[in-house]
């Protein structure tokens, strides 16, 4: 069970890193101008999302959900954790929408609003975390 454990964390760590990154090129987009820049970003965020945050969600869940039939957590932590997943599962569809709504070129954020969605995986990691490691409920 230690490598499925391992995995877990490796992907939660690949999706994590396209959740804080993926709102970055929406402020770095939302900012842009010229149509070569926007073009540039509308292909990192499309490989980002399809090819690294979107794979590593799914194998996060994957492993997460074989640690719990192997182990057979149970408790109020955990209960929270996977209310907090659920939403971290939202948070990425709604960055998918702003992917396509910057695909056709339908942004309607301004760059602030996207810096501030930026810091919304940070309040979910810590709070994971601090939930698996202590499992203090």
């Amino acid at each position: 069970m230690l490598w499925i454990k391992s995995l877990h964390i490796i992907f939660m760590v690949t999706w994590f890193a396209g959740l804080f990154y993926l709102p970055r090129l929406f402020v770095y987009h939302a900012m842009s101008a010229d149509s070569i820049s926007i073009e540039r970003f509308k292909i990192m965020e499309r490989k980002l999302f399809f090819g690294i945050m979107t794979p590593g969600a799914v194998l996060t869940i994957v492993f997460g959900v074989w640690l719990w039939m192997g182990y057979g957590f149970n408790g109020l932590w955990l209960h929270i954790k996977l209310g907090l997943v659920l939403v971290l599962i939202l948070y990425h569809a709604y960055c998918g929408k702003l992917l396509i709504d910057f695909k056709h070129d339908r942004n309607s954020h301004g760059h602030v609003f996207y810096r501030w969605l930026n810091e919304v995986p940070v309040i979910f990691l810590a709070a994971i975390i601090i939930l698996v490691e202590l499992q203090p409920v």
